[in-house]
């Protein structure tokens, strides 16, 4: 596995849906690279980080006109 072929798979393997024959070329190769280990690291860090922070809330009267506003835009674009 090259470096260019770890990238499509590196999510699913953080995620751990890779496939179990993917995952062990995946494995083999960040043994071996340091770069794509720290693409990992840093990818595996990004994700905590987002899972951590606290995002913003809409009140419930903004989130209720916006759901209606998406879904007006989605029926114009249906009906052309």
């Amino acid at each position: 596995m090259s470096c260019c072929d770890l990238l499509p798979d590196l999510l699913d393997y953080v995620d751990g849906t890779l496939a179990p024959e993917r995952r062990a070329g995946l494995e083999a190769h960040l043994a071996g690279c340091e770069k794509c280990h720290l693409v990992l690291d840093t990818t595996e860090c990004t994700i905590l980080l987002y899972r951590a922070a606290e995002g913003p809330t809409l009140p419930a009267d903004h989130r209720a006109a916006l759901l209606r506003r998406l879904e007006e835009a989605c029926r114009r674009a249906r009906t052309g």
